[in-house]
C-alpha cells in the first residue's frame, strides 16, 4: 500500500505491507529473542533517485513453541509493516516502481515450515516537484508508529532483520565461492538421510571413482523404453479406449468406411500420431518446466496433492466413481467431412485429452517419473511420454486400413481396469507416505539444528564455502560438503548418529568438511549451488578434489 496515490518529487513517501496469518500461525519478529530461528526481514530495492529513510516493525507478541525454554518474540494474526523512502527531486514524472523482499518463516506452536521469500513491489505515480500529493490515505497508516523504526545500513539496500547465520556469506564471498567451485572436480553427491554403512560406501565409491547407477543408468534404457510402450499399448484395452475404437474410425471414414486401405491406413497414423504427439509434447512441457522437479517433489502439499488425486482416480478403476470423458470425444467432428486427414489428426488429439480415468493416472505417474528422473540428469526420460502415447498409436493405424480384427469387450475388460486401480492405488499410498515423511521431517526444532551445527564448526568445519574451498586448495585435500538447514529434521538425524559415527569421522579425517546453509533451497545463492550439484532435496553432501590434486601422490585417490 503507499500512503498517497499520487506524490511529488522531492517528497518523502510513506509505504506499507498488510501482513494476515492464519489463526494459530506465527512468523518471527526482526529482531528474534533466539538467535537460530529465523527473523522476519525486508529488503527494499529502492531504484535511482529513492532513498530508504526508515522501516518499521509492529510490536512483537510472546509466544511459547515447543522446544524453547524461553518465550519467542512473534508476529501473529493481522499485523502492518511500514517503510518511508525519500524522492529526489529531480525524478522524472510517470510511475516509479519501488521493488522489495519480504523473507519470514511461518511457524505453528510445533512445527515451522520453509522459509520463503515473498517477492512485491509498490507503484508510485510521481508528478513535478511542485505538485501536491493526492489520493485517498488508508487507516492502517495511522496504526504503523513512523519515527521510530530503523535506517538501513549503508549498502544494506534497505534490509532490516536478518540475524547472522552460519555459513551466510555475503555477495563477495558467494561470488568467490562460485569461480572456486571452477577448480575442483565433483566425485559424489548423495542425499538424504544414509545409515553408516551407506555413507561409507558413498565415501569409498566417490574416493575410488565408481559412480553410483541412478535408477535406470547402465541398466538398459531401450527396456525401459520397451516397458513404457507396452504399457500405452495395454492402455487401449481398457473400458475407456477399446470401445471407442471403432466409433472414432468411423467418425474420421477410417476402418470399414474407408475407401482403401492404404487410405485408411493414413488416416488411422494421423490419428494414432496425433496422441503420441500430445503425450510428448505436454510431457516435455511439464518436464522442462520442472527442471527443478526435486524441490516439488520435495513439497508435502505436492505429494499428499498427488495422493488424493490417484486415490479418487482408483477408485474409478472400481467404479466407485463415475470419471469418464471419452463419451465427449464421439460428438467432436461429427458434422465434419469424414475421410480428412485434418479430422483424422485433430480427434486424435482430443482423444488423447479426453481418454478418461484409465488413461490419466498412468500419463501423470509417467510425466511425474520422467520429470524427477529427468532431475537427476537422465535424459532419456523427456521420450518416456512420447513412447507411452506411441504405444497408444500403434493399433490405430492397423485398424484403420482394416487389417485386425479388434478384441470384443467384455468382463475381462473390467479385470484389465481394476489391475490398473490396484496399481494406481498403491502409487496413491507411496506419494501418502511420502507427504508424511517430509511432514515428520520438518517437525523440527531449528534451535537443536542450528546447535547441532556449531557443534561441527567447533569440531573443525567451516561455516563459510569460500573458506573451505580456500583451505583445500591451500592444503591440497579433498572436501566435502554438508549442505543443511534450520527446518531439515534428517540433517539434525545425520550429525547425531551417521556423521558421529567412528568409521565415518576416521574415513573423513582427511577432508576439508564444510557446513554450507542452504535455507531456501529456491533462493540464491543456495539455488545455484545445489543445481550445480544436481542436489534436489536437504541433506545434500558432495565430494570434491582439487583440480591441482595430484592424484598419484595420494594414498586415497
Amino acid at each position: 500500500m503507499v500512503e498517497r496515490a499520487v506524490v511529488p518529487a522531492g517528497a518523502r513517501v510513506r509505504l506499507a505491507i498488510k501482513v494476515a496469518l492464519p489463526t494459530g500461525v506465527h512468523t518471527q519478529s526482526d529482531k528474534p529473542r533466539d538467535p537460530s530461528v529465523i527473523p522476519t526481514a525486508l529488503t527494499i530495492q529502492a531504484p535511482a533517485g529513492v532513498t530508504v529513510d526508515e522501516i518499521v516493525f509492529p510490536p512483537a507478541t510472546e509466544t511459547k513453541v515447543a522446544g524453547f525454554d524461553q518465550p519467542l518474540d512473534v508476529f501473529e494474526q493481522r499485523f502492518a509493516i511500514g517503510a518511508q523512502v525519500a524522492l529526489a527531486p529531480g525524478l522524472p514524472a510517470g510511475d516509479l516502481v519501488v521493488p522489495a523482499l519480504l523473507r519470514y518463516q511461518a511457524c505453528d506452536a510445533n512445527l515451522c515450515y520453509s522459509p520463503v521469500n515473498a517477492k512485491l513491489e509498490w507503484t508510485l505515480h510521481v508528478m513535478p516537484a511542485a505538485s501536491a500529493a493526492s489520493g485517498e490515505r488508508d487507516a492502517v497508516f495511522a496504526s504503523i508508529p513512523f519515527g521510530t523504526g530503523t535506517k538501513p545500513e549503508a549498502g544494506g539496500a534497505g534490509q532490516s532483520g536478518g540475524a547472522g547465520r552460519p555459513g551466510g556469506a555475503g555477495e563477495a564471498g558467494r561470488s568467490a565461492a562460485t569461480k572456486q567451485l571452477d577448480n575442483f572436480t565433483v566425485l559424489g553427491t548423495t542425499g538424504g538421510y544414509r545409515n553408516t554403512g551407506d555413507f561409507l560406501t558413498f565415501i569409498h565409491n566417490a574416493e575410488s571413482g565408481v559412480k553410483e547407477r541412478g535408477l535406470f543408468e547402465g541398466r538398459g534404457p531401450l527396456a525401459i523404453l520397451l516397458i513404457v510402450l507396452i504399457g500405452g499399448l495395454a492402455l487401449n484395452l481398457t473400458p475407456c479406449v477399446l470401445p471407442m475404437i471403432p466409433i472414432n474410425l468411423a467418425i474420421i471414414g477410417a476402418g470399414a468406411q474407408a475407401s482403401s486401405r492404404s487410405r485408411g491406413f493414413l488416416l488411422g497414423s494421423a490419428y494414432g500420431g496425433a496422441m503420441a504427439l500430445v503425450y510428448g509434447v505436454l510431457g516435455l512441457i511439464v518436464i522442462l518446466t520442472t527442471g527443478t522437479f526435486g524441490t516439488i517433489n520435495s513439497s508435502p502439499w505436492f505429494n499428499l496433492g498427488i495422493a488424493i488425486l490417484f486415490v479418487v482416480l482408483g477408485l474409478a478403476m472400481f467404479d466407485v466413481l463415475l470419471i469418464d470423458f471419452s463419451k465427449y470425444s464421439a460428438g467432436i467432428g461429427a458434422s465434419s467431412s469424414r475421410g480428412s486427414f485434418g479430422l483424422a489428426f485433430t480427434m486424435g488429439a482430443v482423444a488423447a485429452l479426453l481418454a478418461g480415468a484409465c488413461v490419466a493416472p498412468v500419463v501423470i505417474q509417467v510425466v511425474l517419473f520422467s520429470s524427477n528422473l529427468y532431475a537427476t540428469g537422465t535424459k532419456i526420460a523427456l521420450a518416456l511420454p512420447f513412447f507411452l502415447g506411441v504405444g497408444m498409436a500403434i493399433p490405430w493405424p492397423i485398424a484403420g486400413a482394416g487389417l485386425a480384427a479388434l478384441p470384443k469387450p467384455g468382463m475381462w475388460m473390467v479385470r484389465v481396469k481394476q489391475a490398473f486401480g490396484v496399481f494406481i492405488l498403491a502409487t496413491a499410498a507411496y506419494y501418502g507416505y511420502e507427504a508424511y515423511s517430509i511432514f515428520a521431517n520438518r517437525w523440527v526444532d531449528p534451535k537443536a539444528v542450528a546447535s547441532s551445527v556449531e557443534e561441527q564448526l567447533k569440531a573443525g568445519w567451516h561455516s563459510s564455502l569460500a573458506d573451505g574451498l580456500a583451505a583445500a586448495e591451500r592444503e591440497q585435500k579433498p572436501v566435502m560438503i554438508d549442505m543443511w538447514a534450520t527446518w531439515c529434521k534428517n540433517c539434525l538425524t545425520m550429525d547425531k548418529t551417521t556423521l558421529a559415527s567412528d568409521d565415518v569421522r576416521k574415513a573423513l579425517a582427511g577432508y576439508v568438511k564444510i557446513k554450507y546453509q542452504a535455507e531456501d533451497p529456491d533462493e540464491q545463492p543456495a539455488k545455484a549451488i545445489m543445481q550445480r550439484f544436481d542436489a534436489v532435496g536437504l541433506p545434500a553432501y558432495v565430494i570434491l578434489r582439487p583440480k591441482s590434486l595430484a592424484t598419484s601422490n595420494q594414498q586415497r585417490f
